[in-house]
């Protein structure tokens, strides 16, 4: 069961094509959607990465901030991810490998190998994987345009989508400040960060404990903190007009850990989020259509469910005294076993 935020058709006009673009510069994948020729996914919704269950294939996938070399990698889920979904294009948008903190201590574990495998074997299966470097991995910097079988690294790159448009693909770094002009103030920021999720995972803890489903103190921070969301902001805004400057229709990326597709004055702004706590990805299904799949959404309902089963096992364990009252009325219910009759009563024939 795969859980989605699907959005609608971003710039479309109602004959389905790109706003701005005559019909006769339509392409032939984009004129076999409004036909009605929905798309390459199995399952026959087109890729809308609903909640039924099976592989799901689209044209393209981006994830980013996998941060892998971390604890907090939801490697998990990730690997799910990768086992279920298939796509022609996979976009690894940057901070994959966080080279910081691998700096500072070393961690690796078995899970974060079986990633890296899921993802070679997915390019030596015929995937074009594209790896766009961000700040955590910039240890690959010098390794930028060079292709490793099926593999390519690279800085920024771009994408046209099915129906004809033109993505920037970037990590964003290069659009956050900190990060680009006080480099001591990004590492004490990752720092604190880090420190972030420790205590979150210590308070979800806690919350298991008391039955109480998993809350995210840094998405609430980020919430509802006015700098965050200011940050947020610019940063969005810094990219999507840097975008326009470059005469694309759309740009994607990573970088903030917040993910979101929006349309303003005709420009896409997809940003594919995290796999340290939200856990999303960016799709494009055979039409050119976008949407966040929401792959940390599962992990949360199955949660939900395993903790309303907890309850439902411990009212049943419960002394009589501390069970709820029966509504006045309604019979007591069926015993288990027969009830023996009394010594001085005759059974019943």
């Amino acid at each position: 069961m795969t859980v989605a935020r699907a959005l609608p058709p971003l710039a479309f006009r109602p004959d389905g094509r790109p706003a701005g673009q005559p019909p006769h510069q339509q392409p032939p994948r984009a004129r076999e959607c409004q036909k009605g020729h929905g798309g390459d996914n199995p399952g026959g919704d087109g890729g809308s990465g609903g909640d039924g269950g099976g592989r799901r294939r689209y044209r393209t996938v981006f994830i980013s901030d996998t941060h892998l070399g971390t604890r907090f990698c939801r490697t998990d889920l990730l690997l799910d991810f990768l086992a279920t979904v298939d796509c022609d294009h996979l976009f690894l948008v940057g901070d994959i490998v966080d080279g910081w903190r691998l700096k500072r201590s070393w961690f690796w574990d078995g899970p974060h190998n079986a990633v890296v495998q899921a993802i070679l074997a997915k390019a030596e299966a015929g995937t074009r994987v594209t790896w766009v470097i961000g700040n955590h991995d910039e240890c690959l910097m010098a390794y930028a345009g060079m292709r490793f079988g099926n593999i390519t690294l690279v800085r920024e790159t771009e994408h046209r989508l099915a129906d004809g448009r033109k993505f920037l693909i970037v990590h964003g770094d290069a659009f956050d400040m900190v990060v680009r002009y006080a480099r001591g103030l990004a590492l004490l920021g990752d720092v604190a960060y880090n420190l972030a999720l420790r205590v979150n995972r210590w308070l979800n803890v806690a919350r298991r404990q008391l039955h109480l489903p998993y809350w995210s103190l840094s998405a609430y921070l980020k919430s509802r903190v006015k700098e965050a969301c200011d940050f947020i902001n610019r940063f969005e805004q810094a990219v999507t007009d840097e975008a326009r400057r470059r005469g694309y229709d759309g740009v994607v990326c990573g970088h903030i850990h917040h993910a979101d597709i929006r349309e303003t004055e005709g420009m896409v702004y997809a940003n594919d989020g995290d796999w340290v706590e939200s856990c999303t990805a960016i799709v494009e299904d055979a039409c050119g259509r976008l949407q966040i799949l929401d792959w940390g959404a599962r992990a949360r309902r199955r949660e939900l469910v395993a903790l309303a089963r907890a309850r439902t096992r411990r009212n049943h364990t419960l002394p009589p005294a501390l069970l709820p009252e029966r509504p006045e009325g309604l019979p007591e219910p069926a015993a288990g076993r027969r009830r023996e009759p009394a010594a001085n009563q005759e059974p019943v024939a």
